[in-house]
């Protein structure tokens, strides 16, 4: 090294540079070669030894491997080799200037911390990749406690460089940082209480990674995708992202549909409105039409002399048939759609089922349906109800019920004709 810089100081001389600047310009032109070769040796492991190990990892059997090479763990290591050739060159390029040279071998030192932390970083994604793809941490917030990991990192490198730029102990900082801790704790907030949040999630199994989610106060209705360290993110049914700070899934109220989904049904609980004017006993011809109904073929049939007995015994005048006890159309009705559910495919027979009704009100009476289909998709979900409903609007009217609802304009128009044309045929 001392042969080549007289060397390269001759050459500098017989071109004419005056003493004074020989110095200068060879350790200009020593740091421009530097630069060149630290660059070339970059690009040589980068293209040549980094393509090799990837190309060797993805062959063995091992396959955490293949991960890091996938993820070009190792393309970072490319960094270090260059960073060792500046650190070993720098104090003998700048011999000449002891005061710059202390400075320059720090700024060598940090190019290595800044490598090593490249390199330590890439590990830690590799790591955290393939840890979630075991079934053990599918369901754990793996990716808020590796931004945890990261920031220490960060924070501990960050440290180290001030230590080694300013001459002073690490501990020195840290001591530094203790008296500023109201202030990182301010900063910090939202990362210490998405910390905080996490364990909790974890530790409780509040949410996981693919859960239905519903929290109206953020519009947020969908699919967890990800639980990191300070946020949730939910993909709604309408491919939006919501974003939703972690620690809001412990203060705040949100619904999760996790328990549904496990249980392998999804609940129906829908009314159906009837006029009360249409409620009445049934009639002898009306309980003959009935027995025709196949569903309620039996039940009418049994009902009918449970009744009979009843008011046998008890000397019950059935002339009237308010006198005693009677079957009612809606009573009819309501074990018709019991037994409609129990023969339905696509019902969970094996979970709660009633049809129940629901104090009257001025919309009229309703009856609703409680029950289980026995899948959880949305889809099928829709179609089951729907299927269900479509037959019940339909079969009310062959029990003498009228179902209710608002009164359209038609509606009103109809009866004004039908008022006007009465009072024309009493004028008339």
């Amino acid at each position: 090294m001392e042969v080549f810089q007289q060397w390269f100081d001759t050459l500098l001389s017989d071109a004419g540079v005056a003493p004074d600047w020989i110095s200068f310009f060879s350790m200009l032109i020593g740091l421009a070669i530097l630069i060149a070769v630290a660059v070339f040796t970059y690009l040589v492991i980068k293209h040549f030894l980094i393509r090799f190990l990837n190309a060797f990892f993805r062959k063995t059997s091992f396959k955490w491997d293949d991960v890091l090479a996938d993820r070009n763990t190792f393309n970072n290591l490319a960094h270090i080799i260059p960073a060792i050739i500046v650190r070993i060159a720098i104090p003998k390029l700048f011999v000449d200037y002891p005061q710059v040279q202390p400075f320059m071998i720090k700024v060598g030192d940090v190019y290595i911390l800044i490598a090593a932390t490249l390199i330590i970083i890439s590990f830690v994604k590799a790591v955290e990749y393939i840890l979630s793809q075991s079934p053990v941490f599918a369901n754990k917030p793996l990716a808020s406690y590796f931004q945890l990991l990261r920031i220490v990192i960060y924070i501990a490198i960050f440290i180290t460089i001030l230590s080694v730029l300013l001459g002073k102990s690490p501990m020195y900082f840290l001591t530094a940082f203790g008296a500023m801790t109201a202030i990182i704790l301010l900063i910090f907030k939202d990362t210490i209480l998405g910390l905080v949040a996490s364990v909790q999630i974890s530790a409780n199994d509040v949410v996981r990674v693919g859960d239905w989610v519903e929290m109206p106060k953020y519009n947020a209705d969908g699919d967890v995708i990800a639980i990191n360290l300070n946020t949730v993110k939910v993909r709604n049914w309408d491919k939006t992202i919501t974003a939703i700070p972690t620690f809001y899934f412990i203060t705040d109220s949100f619904k999760n549909w996790r328990g549904m989904q496990e249980s392998g049904g999804r609940r129906i609980k829908r009314s159906i409105l009837f006029n009360v004017h249409t409620v009445k006993f049934v009639n002898p011809e009306t309980r003959e039409r009935f027995k025709q109904y196949s569903l309620i073929t039996e039940y009418v049939s049994e009902r009918q002399n449970e009744i009979e007995v009843y008011n046998t015994e008890n000397g019950v005048d059935t002339s009237q048939l308010i006198n005693g006890r009677r079957m009612t159309n809606i009573g009819v009705f309501r074990i018709y759609v019991e037994n409609y559910l129990k023969q339905h495919k696509g019902i969970q027979q094996e979970m709660t089922m009633l049809v129940r009704q629901l104090p009257s009100d001025d919309r009229g009476l309703p009856i609703e349906i409680y029950c289980f289909t026995n899948t959880t998709s949305w889809l099928e979900y829709e179609t089951i109800q729907s299927d269900i409903f479509d037959h019940l609007f339909a079969a009310a009217s062959w029990f003498e019920l009228e179902l209710y609802q608002q009164p359209a304009g038609s509606d009103i128009a109809l009866a004004i004709e039908k008022v006007s044309q009465i009072s024309k045929s009493q004028m008339e």
